[in-house]
């Protein structure tokens, strides 16, 4: 198959996205500074998986209760001016943080109550900037610019974690968050110079609820998306969430520190970006459906043999393959939601989706910090492979022709 890379960043020829890939592509990194720094440390303070699940439980609650709400608010007001709010609050919380670490006076029910409100910010950001993208580029171009603003979040992953791992093993953890607070600077300046045109907004004249039964009835009744959702719910719960235990597998299972904990993040992050790119190069090709199929089978194998092997080396060829499957699965459902939703529904809709996608880490990563409490990592990942291949089976077995859709 012929791979043009010309046709991979097809979406930078719009101004406005070059603008806000250059600006994702700073903040992100920063953001990853943040994440890394932030559960090592509260792993230092605690020495508890425990105490990791409920901070990544923390910071997903503020998506069950906002975000179907700043879904109606992308498609009643212009989801740039939303973006810019959010965007600035995570950038004053980051530089709270850092105050706090500097003075020595952070504690772990800071951080987890930081988690929470990160997590607010981040419940009516994630709706407008999923919906932003069909803003920027024209419906052809969509599913490239999606990917595309996925490698730029996964470029964040693998950049993010490493310089995390270093400046904190060199300056402490401060720097990672005073870090990530200037880092915001780059998304929020690339907002401002864009030149947006209007978006035609349908004047919604029904209660919130009835507007919202309106986007919950068009998901749940189109067959393809209610599929969609229920593999990305699972694949968010017993996949993602095992992300929170990697200060303990650097830890406790490979015997490492917050270096190692660096170089398994952007493992799964390099992974992640190669599946990105490749789904921006193949993403006009009708291929989509067959690509989600093969992430879906891929996945529980990666994780069994994650949690087989105890090895540095293993561990990061396994976080790879894994971060390629689970980004090939999520960009693909994205794509797809995207492509196949009404303009006038879409930030209603994509706020379901942000809901399934970001709801059920916190519930995964409670679950998954509680399981490795009691029967450690190890045994808490060869679980959540089980499931996951249980229910892509499932779902392959009951809607077969979901392998096509595109």
């Amino acid at each position: 198959m012929n791979l043009q890379l010309s046709q991979t960043f097809t979406a930078l020829k719009y101004r406005n996205f070059r603008l806000w890939f250059s600006g994702q592509m700073v903040s992100l990194i920063g953001t990853w500074m943040q994440a890394t720094a932030q559960s090592y440390l509260l792993f230092e303070l605690t020495g508890s998986p425990v105490m990791l699940g409920i901070a990544g439980f923390a910071s997903g609650i503020p998506i069950w209760l906002f975000s179907l709400y700043s879904g109606l608010l992308s498609d009643r007001f212009s989801r740039r001016k939303v973006i810019l709010f959010a965007q600035t609050s995570m950038m004053v919380l980051g530089f709270i943080l850092a105050t706090l670490t500097f003075t020595g006076m952070v504690q772990p029910w800071h951080i987890i109550v930081l988690a929470f409100l990160l997590g607010t910010a981040n419940a009516f950001d994630a709706p407008a900037r999923q919906s932003f993208v069909v803003d920027m580029v024209p419906k052809e171009d969509l599913t490239n610019a999606i990917a595309l603003n996925s490698s730029v979040f996964n470029l964040g992953t693998i950049v993010g974690p490493s310089v995390a791992g270093l400046i904190y093993a060199w300056l402490g953890p401060a720097w990672c968050f005073t870090i990530n607070g200037i880092s915001f600077l780059g998304v929020i300046g690339a907002l401002l110079v864009m030149n947006v045109p209007p978006r035609q907004i349908i004047a919604l004249k029904k209660s919130p609820f009835s507007d919202l039964k309106d986007g919950l009835r068009f998901a749940v009744g189109h067959v393809e998306i209610r599929y969609l959702l229920i593999n990305l719910a699972a694949i968010s719960m017993f996949s993602f969430s095992l992300m929170t235990l990697m200060p303990d597998w650097a830890n406790t299972v490979l015997g490492g520190d917050v270096t190692t904990n660096g170089l398994l993040l952007s493992a799964r992050g390099a992974g992640s970006l190669a599946a990105a790119l490749l789904i921006a190069n193949l993403g006009s090709r009708v291929v989509r459906g067959k690509i989600w199929t093969f992430g879906g089978l891929v996945m529980p194998f990666a994780i069994f043999l994650l949690g087989s092997f105890r090895v540095l080396p293993v561990s990061m060829i396994t976080l790879v393959v894994l971060g390629w499957s689970l980004m090939s699965v999520v960009n693909i459902t994205n794509a797809l939601i995207q492509t196949h939703v009404p303009d006038h529904l879409r930030g209603r809709v994509m706020s379901i989706y942000i809901l399934i996608f970001q709801g059920s880490y916190p519930i995964g990563a409670l679950l998954v910090g509680w399981l490795a409490d009691m029967y450690g990592s190890p045994f808490t990942m060869i679980i959540c492979g089980v499931i996951i291949s249980l229910v892509v089976g499932m779902i392959n077995l009951l809607h077969p022709t979901i392998r096509k859709f595109n």
